[in-house]
């Protein structure tokens, strides 16, 4: 069987390129794998038929290099869900955008069963939930693009720490990535709660002020992302240190996990893996079972949208279950949100936050 497809927003990671990724003579002049599109081209059973987005530039180029017909390039994305019967919709515009894209989608006469979401879910809590809730009112799978969950070795290191317990009662993480909280930090942050199956309880931040992407990619645009940090207390206890405030040049992605039995170190810009079991009162090094090397930027990330979208059709076809649903999504952006609140109020931020704050929203490029 093929499923159709259709795209939201025709920019940097549908399928035209991301500033401070790719080279910027490629950035919206040519396709790019590691995309939406890119995960659709490579899977035999989907087939990409519409694209829809505001900016008809950007739209027409993306639409020339993905070979969509002139006649499915829809110049706002209420005429494409009017005109198109689709199975699976991909919402790939930023992130204060995605609530009112996804309940569209889900609500609309092209009827998808499943939308594939860029991470992060939302730009707030209010707007994740509501997501959530339309989907499952609509019978539609909402994936989030959190792309580190569609790697082979994370899905194995994460049967390792829970499973087999290689690191024993988790005592302590310390995590580090680039700036800004709503763009990069997702990305360690859904590490974190999907390798541990984890949510927040108490959070406590700080804002930089910063915004790499702004003020040295020149993306253009003012937003309240910023670089930012502070820790969080997980619902098992774990103490979580997290820091983004470190330029993308100097910075690495790395989380380091202390539990009773072992612990275990993970670069993943330099390729790094490392674990150690306590043996005797002494931490000695082991080899990760059934992991051969560690998770690369190069290598994985360019393989996560094909395997995200191999992974769509295992679903629409019955053969898996979700593997990154919208309700384990929000755990990463309730602790990013109740960063910026406690950074501005000044206190520690109990999750799940109480109604009244679940409305605060940060924008992001």
């Amino acid at each position: 069987m093929t499923y159709n497809a259709g795209i939201i927003g025709s920019g940097g990671i549908a399928g035209m390129g991301i500033l401070g990724m790719h080279a910027e003579s490629k950035i919206g002049n040519e396709k790019i794998r590691a995309s939406h599109a890119g995960g659709f081209d490579a899977q035999d059973e989907i087939e990409l038929v519409a694209v829809a987005d505001v900016d008809e530039e950007k739209l027409e180029r993306f639409g020339a290099a993905w070979e969509i017909d002139p006649d499915r390039q829809y110049a706002g994305h209420e005429t494409m869900l009017e005109t198109e019967s689709l199975d699976v919709v991909s919402v790939c515009t930023p992130s204060y955008l995605h609530d009112r894209h996804v309940i569209d989608a889900a609500r609309s006469a092209a009827d998808p069963d499943l939308i594939w979401c860029e991470k992060p879910i939302a730009s707030g809590v209010t707007g994740a939930l509501e997501m959530v809730d339309v989907c499952a009112e609509t019978d539609t799978e909402l994936l989030v693009n959190h792309s580190f969950r569609f790697t082979d070795k994370l899905q194995r290191l994460r049967t390792l720490v829970q499973e087999e317990e290689i690191l024993g009662e988790l005592q302590s993480v310390t995590t580090q990535f680039r700036m800004e909280l709503l763009r990069n930090s997702t990305h360690l942050l859904d590490t974190l709660v999907y390798l541990l199956d984890a949510r927040a309880e108490i959070v406590s931040g700080y804002l930089s002020g910063e915004n790499e992407a702004v003020d040295s990619l020149d993306a253009g645009q003012e937003v309240d992302d910023a670089g930012g940090g502070g820790f969080v207390v997980l619902d098992d206890g774990t103490f979580v240190t997290v820091d983004c405030t470190i330029p993308r040049e100097s910075s690495s992605m790395t989380l380091q996990f202390i539990g009773s039995e072992g612990k275990l170190y993970m670069n993943n810009d330099d390729g790094e893996w490392r674990y150690w079991r306590l043996e005797d009162g002494e931490h000695v090094e082991h080899a990760l079972p059934g992991i051969d090397g560690a998770w690369t930027w190069e290598d994985d990330y360019q393989q996560a949208f094909e395997n995200a979208a191999a992974h769509i059709v295992d679903v629409l076809d019955g053969r898996a279950e979700n593997g990154s649903p919208g309700e384990e999504a929000i755990r990463s952006i309730e602790i990013i949100i109740g960063f910026y609140l406690s950074h501005h109020t000044g206190g520690q931020i109990e999750i799940p936050l109480p109604r009244p704050l679940r409305d605060v929203r940060v924008t992001s490029w």
